[in-house]
């Protein structure tokens, strides 16, 4: 009975952790759900866990395959596309390279270090990300491995985009993605902090390529409600003429996308989808 009631302990400390959002990253709350379920394997477990944040398919697929197989094997896959993905990626970035970022990604962070770790002089541009601050995150991951980095406020990004007397002009733009939207066998979008589009959009205006760095296990077909955090998060002024809001996220436009960094390579929306098709069915 103390074990089943400590599995159920540990199991709700872990849903309460990704839904206040303590656990950040679809990687890692991916990683969470698979340890909660590992603890209570049972279909409630499953429909608890995906209904904690609705923006994170990675979250929903690898349920689905611990089901179909076991836990291990989806945590392995994890484990081999993050290696991946970070030696793919570091191929973009040559020395000298000026890398825009927005918010935190696991996946963008394990690029950047890789290539550290190849010798590469390289600095990185990145927004503190309001209002729950996950670009300062990102900041102190790469302060640590001891990347030069520059970081602002989210208004001054489209500067960091552009050629101005500030800051010299990123070369390309890195982010990861929360969910990869396909309808009718082609990508309609990707879901990311808010935020990423403007900048996306910004890049593209300005021929800077934008590159998503993700898990094809992020790709879904569902049409995804788009997460609203609480108004506290931002501002908790309270005033019957004052309304605050607050979505997590927004969808980037595909024609602003020039490639995705995932474990199959450096490559189209149309071939992820293909490939992760032949691999999982999606």
């Amino acid at each position: 009975m103390i074990n089943i009631q400590s599995k159920q302990s540990q199991f709700n400390k872990i849903c309460k952790d990704i839904k206040s959002v303590k656990i950040q990253g679809a990687g890692n709350i991916a990683k969470a759900g698979l340890k909660a379920y590992s603890l209570i394997p049972t279909k409630s477990s499953i429909r608890k866990l995906s209904s904690l944040r609705p923006t994170e398919p990675m979250l929903f697929n690898t349920l689905a395959l611990a089901e179909k197989y076991e836990v291990k094997r989806v945590l392995d896959y994890i484990k081999q596309t993050d290696e991946e993905i970070a030696k793919e990626g570091s191929r973009l970035i040559k020395n000298n390279s000026r890398v825009f970022t927005h918010c935190h990604s696991s996946s963008v962070v394990s690029i950047l270090k890789h290539s550290k770790k190849q010798g590469r002089k390289f600095e990185v541009f990145n927004t503190e990300t309001r209002p729950l601050y996950q670009g300062r995150k990102t900041a102190m991951e790469l302060a640590r491995a001891k990347i030069p980095v520059t970081t602002f406020v989210d208004s001054l990004a489209a500067i960091a985009l552009t050629k101005n007397k500030i800051l010299k002009k990123s070369n390309f733009m890195l982010i990861g993605a929360d969910a990869l939207l396909i309808k009718n066998h082609e990508l309609k979008g990707v879901i990311n902090k808010i935020g990423s589009n403007m900048f996306a959009e910004i890049a593209k205006d300005h021929k800077i390529p934008v590159y998503i760095a993700c898990s094809s296990l992020k790709l879904t077909h569902k049409n995804l409600k788009i997460e609203k955090r609480p108004q506290k998060e931002v501002w908790n002024e309270k005033s019957r003429y004052i309304n605050t809001i607050n979505p997590a996220f927004e969808t980037i436009d595909p024609r602003f996308i020039k490639k995705i960094i995932c474990e199959f390579g450096i490559i189209s929306p149309i071939r992820l989808i293909n490939m992760a098709h032949k691999v999982w069915g999606f």
